[in-house]
This record gives C-alpha cells, structure tokens and sequence, in this order.
C-alpha cells in the first residue's frame, strides 16, 4: 500500500525541508524584531514580489536561489534558510542522486571526470538551460527554471567556508561542442577560466589525443569524505550508481590519477580554454 502524502509531497510527520523552510520564513517574519514584517515589506527587502513570498510560504513552487542567503542575513538566522534550502535541492531528486549530493556537501575532495560536457557543479544558468531543454523538448517553463535553480543549488557545496578541494578533467570535445549558442557558450568557458583560478579548484583538459582509460564511455565523480573513505558516483541515461567497494574504488583513483597526468597542466588547459573562448566570438 502506498503511504499517504501531504500537499508537499512528503509523509505525515516525516521530515519535509520545503514545509519546514515556509515555516522558518513564516515564523521569522511575524517575530522579527523590532515589529513583525508583513509579506509585502519582507519582499520589498529581499527584492521579490510580495506573490513570491507568498509561494513561498504556501509551499507554492520552487524558492528562489538567491533568496535563501538574503533571508539569513536579514533575520541573522546563521544559514538556517541556505542549510533548509540544500535539504529542499536535495529531497528533489531521486534518492541515489539525493545520496550524491549529500557527500557533495559533505565532501572534503571531489574528482570529476566528464567525457562530452561540463559537470553540474561547473554550469551557468544559460548553459544548464539549454542542456535540459535539448534533453526534454516538450518539458514546460516551469520545469525548466526548476531544474537550472536546481542546478545551481548544487554549487553552494563549493562556497562554503570550507569548501572542497576539487579537481575536475574535461575531455577537449567539451570546448568543441556546440549545442548551445556561441555567447553561452563563451560565458560558460569563463566560468570554467573563473572556477580554475580558485586556489581550492584545479581544471585540466584532456587532449583528444590521449590514450584511451577506463572511464571513456561516461562521467564519473570520485567524492572523498571527511573520514576519507571514497565514494564512486557514475552516471548514465536516468540511472545512476554509487560504488564503494575497495578494489573498484581502487581502479578508480588509479585510472583518474592515469588522467591527471595525460591531460595538460591547469595552466595550459586555462590557455586552451581562453583560446577557444576567442573563436567563439
């Protein structure tokens, strides 16, 4: 038998982050010092409209992403609302990807591996639109700005106080490809020059010359977490997978040591990058 759900989704009385983050907005708003906000006045603040405020106390719709760290600082509730808000990213996806994000929060090193495009933690706005709309041609509006604001959420792993060290390699087909216009692409390929210059991140490319590795066929992320046990995550069409058996996590750190080292230095991978930014316009 299915068990019943409420209107947001989640079982009577279990823990639901998108309820408890209406009712932390709510809650904050009609006790905030010196005099309670109405919902017009907290928007007017966090630069919304009041209807936004109202979704998203009613649990109507997706939050904001930018809305999350302005609340915080307006009612200096310490990242109450951003720790709620990565719980609501989380609970969205299925459970294997809500277990992925959650060692990416948590990780103290990520290696990622992308054959054809840049990984999530790396992708604009515009880019991830236009991924996810290539992907799902008949997908509404709706569910596309869910998925960019989604999307986006995920980089929070990477702007925290102590963010992980990460190193990630692209396949040189990444620079080339061309599903997404020339200017996206160009602010995309900046991101990437942006993310590179980080001292916790560290981009190299793999030339299409280079031999051949065990991880050819898919993207694959090495997520190391605080007690410095690893976690394979690797992914495909609608499936993903989370390996943590020792000898495949193994194989694993050796084959992306293996591309480390046939991939160009960060430096001429940045250089390779700018290059092609310049044939974009």
């Amino acid at each position: 038998m299915n068990e019943e759900t409420d209107s947001t989704g989640g079982a009577p009385g279990a823990h639901n982050p998108r309820r408890a983050f209406a009712e932390e907005c709510r809650s904050a708003r009609e006790l905030h010092d010196p005099s309670q906000l109405t919902q017009t006045q907290l928007a007017r603040m966090v630069r919304v409209s009041k209807s936004t405020i109202s979704r998203v106390e009613t649990c109507q719709g997706p939050i904001p992403p930018d809305l999350p760290p302005l609340l915080d600082e307006i009612f200096t509730t310490d990242g109450l609302f951003k720790r709620l808000y990565e719980e609501v990213v989380a609970s969205s996806f299925p459970s294997l990807y809500r277990q992925r994000m959650a060692l990416e929060r948590a990780a103290v090193a990520i290696r990622e591996w992308s054959p054809t495009l840049v990984p999530g933690l790396f992708q604009t706005a515009d880019y991830a639109r236009c991924l996810y709309e290539g992907g799902f041609p008949r997908a509404g509006a709706k569910e596309t700005s869910a998925f960019v604001s989604d999307r986006l959420a995920r980089k929070a792993a990477l702007d925290g106080n102590m963010p992980p060290d990460v190193c990630l390699v692209l396949c040189e087909s990444v620079l080339l490809r061309r599903f997404c216009p020339p200017d996206v692409m160009g602010r995309q390929l900046k991101a990437l020059l942006d993310a590179g210059s980080r001292p916790t991140v560290r981009v190299q490319i793999l030339p299409l010359d280079a031999p051949g590795h065990l991880f050819s066929d898919w993207p694959v992320t090495l997520i190391t977490a605080p007690n410095h046990t690893v976690s394979v995550c690797v992914e495909n069409y609608r499936t993903a997978g989370i390996v943590v058996e020792p000898d495949y996590v193994r194989t694993a750190l050796r084959t992306y040591d293996e591309l480390t080292g046939d991939a160009l230095s960060a430096r001429e991978s940045a250089r390779l990058i700018a290059e092609q930014m310049e044939k974009l316009t």
